[in-house]
């Protein structure tokens, strides 16, 4: 098999794998049915108000993918153009631009990443159908809580009466643990900040970096503090997404992504030259005396030896 086929291989599985997870993620939200918990009347965290979302679905996914592939493009060709020593791809003889494949990489990765995330949360959701805090006002249970009969019991035999709303918001209301926007939310932005702490080598200021690695943070964070206070989660549903959100950017990015490779390679080989260097100029080696019981290391100095040194200068002074 020859390069090209290789690289047309390797595509292929690829998109093949996004593809079934995207697949996978399609058919939780097209034919999904929630698991069917019931609840208590006496539950107070099911009793909040509906509000629409400040961040919505829309603004979170455009701007959680729009936002890190744009910069990984814009990243991979600064680096190409600033540094040597990439290697371009040949593709049924057309050459491939290196910055190119790298980013097809880094995209790529980080795409498959997202998609795991939704699903991860998805098999949750599904799973668990916890109730989200307004269960009890958009939904209207057929249910007199008043009665006595009702109180401290676990209702599960009952439908909604609410007028008006739609299937889709019913089946939404079932789906609160774990939250999704703050899982997806964190994944992006922590492995957009890990992704500037690899391609940003700007030395003109020290803060820079960081400071827009906080907007990263701040913009999960913000994201998940309206999932509350727009009572559409509750608090662990929102941490179980975040903490959810933060293993699965380190595990791409430091197991499957591998993003710090490049540096850790780059740090070996200047350590390797460096101590190289210094042998050659200093002269200083190691040499092992077996005869020792010990073992003790005894140092050379220009190719002689300390020892025999000392009984050259006790000679010549008797």
């Amino acid at each position: 098999m020859d390069r090209s086929s290789k690289l047309i291989l390797k595509l292929v599985i690829d998109f093949l794998c996004l593809f079934v997870v995207g697949i996978s993620v399609l058919m939780f939200f097209l034919f999904g049915k929630p698991y069917k918990r019931g609840f208590f009347c006496n539950d107070e965290s099911l009793y909040h108000p509906f509000h629409e979302s400040t961040v919505t679905s829309t603004m979170l996914y455009i701007i959680g993918l729009f936002l890190p592939i744009c910069t990984m493009i814009i990243g991979e060709y600064l680096h190409w153009r600033h540094f040597s020593g990439h290697t371009a791809n040949v593709l049924f003889g057309y050459t491939i631009p290196p910055w190119l494949w790298n980013a097809y990489q880094k995209v790529g990765v980080f795409g498959f990443g997202a998609a795991c995330t939704v699903l991860t949360t998805d098999i949750a959701k599904y799973s668990i159908g916890r109730l989200r805090p307004h269960f009890m006002k958009l939904c209207v249970p057929n249910v007199d809580c008043n009665l006595p009969e009702y109180q401290h019991k676990y209702i599960e035999d009952f439908h909604c009466t609410a007028s008006g709303i739609s299937a889709k918001l019913l089946k939404e209301v079932r789906l609160s643990f774990p939250s999704g926007h703050s899982s997806f939310s964190a994944y992006t932005m922590i492995y957009l900040a890990m992704y500037l702490q690899l391609r940003m080598k700007w030395k003109g200021s020290k803060l820079l970096r960081h400071f827009l690695q906080l907007l990263c943070l701040l913009m999960a964070w913000f994201t998940a503090m309206t999932r509350i206070s727009n009572y559409k989660h509750h608090w662990s549903d929102v941490l179980a997404g975040s903490i959810l959100g933060i293993i699965s950017a380190l595990v791409m990015a430091h197991c499957v992504a591998d993003l710090f490779k490049e540096d850790r390679e780059k740090h070996c080989s200047t350590e390797k030259h460096r101590t190289t260097d210094y042998e050659a100029e200093t002269g200083v080696t190691g040499i092992q005396d077996e005869t020792s019981p010990l073992q003790m290391r005894m140092q050379t100095y220009g190719g002689v030896n300390r020892n025999t040194e000392d009984l050259i200068r006790r000679r010549d002074s008797n």
